[in-house]
């Protein structure tokens, strides 16, 4: 059998723990269930820091870094991820770390990162003329500052093994638990869908959602103290999904134009109203399925897709995958 295969996460002061710690438990346990089939341990896990030692999380609890930059030859290590956390902030000033990963990923298979980690990466210069993704709170920033960049601000992670362009080789991942749909996906790339599918039955996770799902829930976001315009509206439409919500029946019950409900809606959401309310039914026929509640068409009607071919084409579009796959997944 070929050597281990080490998969390192780069860690700094302040970074999140469960950046790092996540995505390594998923390698970790992939060994557990190589073992459980009769199969050797195929992966090694390591955290590495620029200084061996202890390293204090953004939680405030502190971790051990085995070995320091200098003391590991990056040809040694298989998939390096860099996770993010308040510290990142100052990890994209050091000149040291940026030149190590400049030096290193030419050596390395894989090189990723986890959430604001993305902003390390950018910050090297690795990742300008690619495409990239980071958590969806730093997604301006990493947009504003390096405009060579192609940030995809609706995606879990930018990992994709069978690609051509360089996407099997550097990638990003959105916030925390995305990090753990990357590690599933690295996982089942290199050991095939059933290990896949066995760690992510031991961790009671979904198996792996598909790099193009979008980040966050729309019925969270936003806080109403952000949209003072439109506060009562975004509350009223959840309660009317399946009814008509046109632009004209939500511009009456905002006591606005359409022309004026538009330029409001892309002014605090940065999106227009019909895209809203698309994304509003979504998550209601979401959840809906995931609960096991009705039947795709039955969720169909409600939610005000009307027919089950506009919720199948909605799901592709914005999670890749079908409402029937979704509900299997989930139920």
């Amino acid at each position: 059998m070929d050597a281990l295969k080490t998969i390192a996460c780069l860690i700094y002061p302040d970074f999140m723990s469960l950046d790092a710690i996540g995505p390594l438990q998923v390698f970790a346990s992939a060994n557990v269930e190589r073992q459980r089939q009769g199969l050797p341990a195929y992966y090694r896990t390591l955290l590495l820091a620029e200084q061996a030692g202890p390293i204090r999380t953004s939680a405030g609890i502190e971790v051990i870094a085995a070995q320091a930059l200098d003391e590991i030859q990056a040809s040694e290590i298989d998939t390096l991820l860099i996770p993010g956390g308040i510290g990142e902030h100052q990890q994209v000033c050091n000149q040291r770390l940026l030149d190590w990963l400049r030096s290193a990923e030419p050596q390395i298979r894989r090189l990723g990162s986890v959430c604001s980690g993305a902003l390390i990466l950018a910050a090297s210069g690795l990742l300008d003329g690619r495409r990239a993704t980071t958590h969806w709170a730093d997604v301006e920033t990493l947009r504003r500052d390096h405009p060579n960049i192609e940030v995809l601000a609706d995606q879990l992670h930018t990992y994709d093994a069978h690609d051509t362009q360089g996407n099997a080789h550097l990638f990003t991942s959105a916030g925390v638990t995305a990090g753990i749909d990357l590690a599933l996906a690295l996982i089942e790339a290199d050991l095939g869908r059933v290990i896949a599918l066995a760690v992510a039955r031991r961790l009671v996770m979904f198996l792996r959602r598909p790099g193009g799902q979008a980040q966050f829930s729309a019925l969270l976001s936003p806080e109403p103290s952000r949209t003072p315009r439109l506060a009562a509206l975004l509350d009223w439409i959840p309660t009317r999904i399946g009814e008509d919500l046109s632009l004209e029946v939500l511009a009456a019950q905002a006591c606005m134009t359409p022309r004026t409900l538009s330029r409001v809606f892309i002014q605090e959401l940065g999106v227009g109203p019909g895209k809203y309310v698309e994304k509003v039914r979504l998550e209601a026929a979401r959840n809906l399925l995931q609960d096991a509640q009705a039947s795709i068409s039955t969720v169909s009607r409600l939610t005000g897709f009307g027919h089950p071919e506009n919720l199948r084409r909605t799901f592709q579009k914005h999670l890749s995958v079908s409402p029937q796959e979704y509900a299997q997944r989930f139920t």
